[in-house]
């Protein structure tokens, strides 16, 4: 029996820590499982500075605009939830910005917070919902915060405004002695409240004209002004001049100014986007932070002073129309392997320069004729019964190409559901440099 007892002791006193190890890596592998969901839901970001924390608030007053908008998309920008992003609507994000002073500089903490509207089938759930970032809001805004910091180390300087009011605070005028009647005329800029008190009765005044009084209008005509002051540079903040705006819905954003870019999402009609760069074709915007985008020109309403499409110059005043002719007119199989019309019956026009010695006709001019020629044969043939699938407009020549459009996309188009530029990202070209200038030109 001892020796049971003292065998049955050593089992406890050899298993015992075995126990305890597997009941601690129980507990430590519940804490990481725990831990998990907890960080997933973390959607910040931070970064250090070598700049002091003056600094980087300064210069986080420029990019005040940077801290919350409208999102086009949510795709890119929040993580993928429960329910499919393509249900959310009207997305937004709003980011706050810590920074913390730290041994050679500074720390900068920013957390983002998306929110969207969940369309849900039933409607039952449809609502705001708060969405998790995927982090690239975050990181944007502190790589913009990079560069202005670049261009300028020290910080952005305070607003005028803002400077105007704590100037005073920064020289705070002397108080006037209890004798004193007149204020010292060596100190002209006192404050009117000490002054006022400093005369408390002066003959000339009317028992409703009371020092205080008399403060108290001076200063409420004070912070009129300065209020109307705000007003007019919140006006000017609040609509910047270098915004273009989107003239229908559906017109495609690109990743670069070519016509057979994949687009990235299509923009809503009235979408603003900062205006970065632009040319002949193509206006060259900014999305969200860092995101770029192109636009085809005739798409967005340009800023003040800037015309939608380019002025021609005196010397291209010549219509597409008086460029080209059609010189055959057939129904037949599509010419190509484009899937929408392989193996279709399509309308053909075979198209070739009036005069070979004559004007120029590039890429521009090719597309500003096809248009015309698919609006046209679209419209003649489209009350007549048929069986026409697409549009297909041949340039005989050297440096001639095909364009092609299916009946269907021309439709959208003509009812006003596609912009110019959203038709051309839905048709076929070849080869794509003869109607894109960008390509022709060996542009990016």
């Amino acid at each position: 029996m001892d020796a049971a007892r003292r065998s049955g002791a050593r089992k406890v006193t050899i298993h015992s820590p075995g126990r305890r190890s597997a009941l601690t890596k129980s507990i430590i592998a519940l804490c990481v499982l725990v831990a998990i969901p907890l960080e997933s839901q973390t959607n910040s970001a931070e970064r250090s500075f070598p700049q002091s924390k003056s600094a980087i608030e300064n210069a986080l007053k420029s990019l005040q605009s940077s801290l919350a908008g409208r999102l086009p998309v949510l795709e890119g920008f929040a993580r993928i939830a429960e329910r499919p992003l393509d249900r959310y609507q009207r997305g937004y994000y709003q980011s706050t910005v810590d920074v913390k002073s730290a041994p050679g500089g500074s720390i900068v903490h920013v957390t983002t917070k998306v929110t969207a509207w969940y369309s849900d089938p039933t409607g039952s759930k449809s609502g705001y919902q708060l969405l998790v970032s995927n982090g690239r809001l975050e990181t944007d805004l502190l790589d913009q915060l990079e560069e202005q910091l670049a261009k300028n180390p020290a910080g952005s300087p305070a607003a005028p405004v803002e400077a105007a009011k704590s100037q005073p605070q920064s020289a705070p005028a002397p108080q006037p002695t209890p004798s004193s009647s007149t204020p010292s005329p060596a100190a002209p800029d006192l404050d009117q409240k000490a002054i006022a008190s400093a005369r408390p009765a002066l003959p000339d005044r009317t028992a409703a004209e009371t020092p205080s009084e008399i403060a108290a209008d001076k200063n409420a005509s004070a912070l009129q002004a300065e209020a109307d002051s705000l007003q007019e540079i919140l006006k000017t903040m609040a609509h910047p001049k270098n915004l273009v705006a989107v003239k229908k819905s559906g017109t495609p954003i690109v990743s670069n100014p070519s016509l057979t870019a994949k687009p990235q999402f299509l923009a809503s009609m009235h979408d603003e986007f900062e205006l970065l760069d632009f040319n002949a074709d193509w206006v060259h915007v900014r999305i969200s932070g860092l995101s770029r985008g192109w636009i085809w020109r005739n798409s967005v309403e340009m800023p003040e002073g800037i015309s939608d499409t380019d002025v021609p110059t005196a010397g291209a005043l010549t219509p597409a129309a008086d460029l080209f002719h059609v010189v055959r007119e057939e129904s037949a199989a599509f010419p190509g392997d484009w899937e929408p019309l392989r193996s279709k019956t399509v309308k053909i026009l075979s198209v070739q320069k009036l005069d070979d010695s004559g004007k120029d006709a590039g890429p521009k001019e090719r597309l500003e004729y096809a248009k015309f020629l698919l609006e046209k044969t679209y419209k003649e043939t489209a009350p007549k019964p048929g069986d026409l699938q697409g549009i297909v407009v041949i340039f005989d020549a050297a440096d001639g190409g095909m364009i092609a459009a299916t009946t269907a996309t021309l439709q959208e188009w003509i009812a006003g559901n596609l912009s110019d530029s959203a038709l051309w990202h839905k048709c076929f070209f070849d080869p794509p440099e003869t109607f894109d200038s960008s390509l022709a030109s060996g542009s990016k």
